[in-house]
């Protein structure tokens, strides 16, 4: 298996996920995001298919963004002295797992790769969180993977969550 970025991809490896608008995000809108700068992507394949991807891009999460209550605690975890009015992020723009290896553990493996990544590449640009909009169907994935959501409660004609993950809490001070 590798985890190469698209562009460097001769040709697509087949992938079905379950979900259209993933499906096409892959195959048709991915390199168009590529090539605006608005997004990169990331691809796992073995020899045979495309195993998963995912897509980041820039984010921040804002005071005007979020509820109140959730700003003041999400800004009590930094120090009082850096106190903004908004943060650096890094969103999962997409994140995808082709049916044949779901439950084989990759979405997981995968986010826990972007963390280790966004960690360890402080030199480069800095980012605090990590966010996604996740399909309703996936916020306990997002949550077993540690993300907390940023909204009070998910309105019954939400399609997406908002949520966010806390990188501060990989670095050991």
């Amino acid at each position: 298996m590798r985890l190469t970025k698209l562009e460097d991809i001769e040709t697509l490896k087949p992938f079905d996920c379950g979900d259209d608008d993933l499906n096409e995000f892959l195959a048709v809108d991915a390199m168009f995001y590529r090539k605006q700068m608005l997004a990169n992507t990331f691809v796992l394949e073995d020899d045979e298919q495309t195993i998963a991807y995912y897509s980041l891009l820039n984010d921040k999460i804002s005071n005007s963004s979020v509820p109140k209550n959730l700003w003041r605690k999400l800004r009590n975890t930094i120090p009082h002295e850096k106190h903004f009015s908004s943060y650096p992020a890094v969103k999962i723009g997409r994140l995808a797992v082709s049916l044949a290896c779901k439950q084989g553990g990759f979405g997981t493996r995968l986010v826990a790769g972007i963390k280790q990544m966004f960690v360890a590449q402080q030199s480069q640009s800095a980012c605090r969180f990590l966010t996604v909009d996740a399909y309703r169907a996936a916020v306990p994935f997002y949550e077993k993977n540690g993300f907390k959501m940023l909204v009070n409660e998910i309105s019954d004609d939400a399609h997406t969550v908002p949520m966010y993950y806390d990188l501060k809490q990989l670095v050991n001070e």
